[in-house]
């Protein structure tokens, strides 16, 4: 017969050690493995790495205000 106690009940696997994850600490086993997420989570662990904070999403140094764009001073883009 299944359990039917909401609190002992199992939900995939711990994402730190990979036991069956409680739902008192969900998505973890313990508070210990809860705990050891928190400090990935505060210490950097799991950052993106990114590129120069300056840079646009193509790769070219971000210019706010468009000064070094000639077409945006030109009033540029298309002639129509």
């Amino acid at each position: 017969m299944a359990n039917k106690d909401p609190s002992t009940a199992s939900y995939g696997r711990c994402p730190i050690c990979g036991d069956a994850a409680e739902t008192a600490f969900r998505p973890f086993c313990s508070a210990r493995c809860r705990d050891v997420d928190l400090g990935r989570w505060l210490g950097g662990g799991y950052a993106i790495p990114g590129g120069r904070e300056e840079a646009d999403e193509d790769g070219t140094d971000a210019d706010p205000f468009g000064e070094r764009d000639d077409k945006r001073r030109d009033g540029g883009g298309d002639p129509d």
